[in-house]
C-alpha cells in the first residue's frame, strides 16, 4: 500500500484504481496540434497526460492547452530548472523531473518550494539512459544505480519539506526495470509510476511492456502506468488497458476474444474480427465479445461472453448471453450484425441500469 497523491483531481496510490497515462508527441508550442492529440487520448481513456517542455515557447503554451482539456496536465522537464518554474507558474497539475539531469541542490530547492506553494506533485523519474555518472557501474546503468538516484532526489525534496512525490524507475531492459521497481518498493511508500522506456514500435513495445508491467502488477506493484510506444500515443492507452484487463485490474471497452483459426474455420474470421474491433473502437462500457471459427471451443466460449459468434461454412450464429439470437447469418453480413448486436446489448444494459 502506497500513500495517496492527487494530480489535478485524479488520485494515485492509496488503494485507488491504477491510473493510465500517456504523453503527447506533438510540439507543445503547437497548441492546436497538442490539444487535438490530448482530446484523442482522453477519448481513448487516458486519465493523465504529459507534455514535453523543452523550451520557454512550450512553457508559454501550457495555460492555453490546460484550459481546453479535461485531463490533468503534467510538464516533462529536463536540464533547465527554470522551465520547471515556468511550468508551475503556468498552472500545470504535476511536474516530472529527471534526477539525472537537474542535479544542482539549490535549483531543486527552488523547484520544490514553488511546487509546494502551488500544491502540485513532483514525479521523480529516473531513466536508465540518463543516470548521472556517479550512479553508473563501469559506465553502465544498473537497477541499484537507478534506486540510489531516486532515493537521493527524494531525500533532497524531503529536506525542503516536500512530500507530494511520485516515483518511477524505467529502463529499456525489462529485467532491470522489474528489479529496480521491486527494490524501490521496499524503500519508500510513495506512489509508483511504472513503465518500460524506449520499448520500441507498437509491436515490440507492446510485448516488452506486457512482460515487464505484467510482472510488476501481478506482484501488486504500480499505482499508475504508461506504455511507451513509438508512434500514435493513443495506442499506448489501448495497450495499457489491455494489460490491465488481462490481470483483472481495469476493464474498458470491447474485450475481444478471437480463436487462432485452423483448417476447421469456415469463414475469413480475421477480417470479421478486424472490422468488429474497428467499428466498436468508440465503446467505453466493458463488454466481452467472443468470435469463434468453429464449434470445437466455440460453444463453450460464447457461454462466457456477452456477445459471441460460432462460425460454420460461409456463415455463423450470433449469441447473446449464451443464447442464439441470429442463426445462419451469411459471412458477408457477420461483422455488421455483430456490431449491431453489441450496440443493442449495451443500450439494453444502460436502460436496465437506469
Amino acid at each position: 500500500m502506497t500513500r495517496r497523491v492527487v494530480v489535478g483531481g485524479v488520485a494515485i496510490g492509496g488503494g485507488e484504481p491504477i491510473v493510465v497515462q500517456s504523453m503527447t508527441n506533438t510540439k507543445t508550442s503547437d497548441i492546436e496540434a497538442t490539444v487535438g492529440q490530448i482530446i484523442r487520448l482522453q477519448e481513448a481513456g487516458c486519465e493523465i497526460v504529459r507534455v514535453a517542455v523543452p523550451d520557454f515557447a512550450a512553457a508559454e503554451a501550457l495555460p492555453a492547452i490546460k484550459e481546453r482539456i479535461a485531463a490533468p496536465l503534467v510538464a516533462d522537464v529536463h536540464f533547465d530548472h527554470r522551465l520547471a518554474l515556468a511550468s508551475i507558474e503556468a498552472g500545470v497539475d504535476k511536474l516530472r523531473l529527471n534526477p539525472g539531469n537537474i542535479t544542482d541542490p539549490d535549483r531543486i530547492r527552488e523547484v520544490a518550494h514553488a511546487a509546494k506553494a502551488a500544491e502540485i506533485p513532483i514525479r521523480v523519474g529516473a531513466n536508465s539512459g540518463s543516470l548521472a555518472e556517479s550512479y553508473l557501474d563501469g559506465g553502465r546503468p544498473t537497477a541499484e544505480g537507478m534506486v540510489r538516484s531516486v532515493l537521493d532526489e527524494i531525500a533532497l525534496l524531503e529536506s525542503h519539506g516536500f512530500d507530494r512525490i511520485v516515483v518511477s524507475l524505467k529502463g529499456t531492459d525489462v529485467r532491470m526495470t522489474v528489479a529496480a521497481n521491486r527494490m524501490i518498493a521496499g524503500e519508500v511508500d510513495y506512489p509508483l509510476h511504472i513503465g518500460i522506456t524506449e520499448a520500441g514500435t507498437p509491436w515490440e513495445g507492446a510485448i516488452r511492456s506486457a512482460v515487464g508491467l505484467g510482472a510488476l502488477l501481478e506482484e501488486g506493484l504500480g499505482d499508475t502506468l504508461r506504455v511507451s510506444l513509438a508512434g500514435d500515443p493513443v495506442e499506448e492507452v489501448r495497450v495499457a488497458y489491455e494489460i490491465l484487463r488481462a490481470l483483472g485490474l481495469r476493464s474498458r471497452g470491447i474485450d475481444l476474444h478471437v480463436c487462432p483459426t485452423c483448417g476447421r474455420t469456415g469463414i475469413d474470421l480475421v477480417t470479421v474480427a478486424d472490422r468488429v474491433r474497428r467499428e466498436l473502437a468508440d465503446v467505453v462500457d466493458p463488454v466481452k465479445v467472443a468470435l469463434m471459427g468453429c464449434v470445437v471451443n466455440g460453444l463453450g466460449e460464447v457461454q462466457e461472453a456477452e456477445v459471441g459468434l460460432v462460425a460454420s461454412e460461409s456463415q455463423g450464429t450470433i449469441y447473446v448471453d449464451g443464447t442464439p439470437v441470429l442463426v445462419s447469418v451469411p459471412e458477408e453480413r457477420l461483422a455488421e450484425e455483430i456490431v449491431r448486436t453489441v450496440r443493442g446489448y449495451l443500450r439494453k444494459q444502460r436502460r436496465t441500469d437506469d
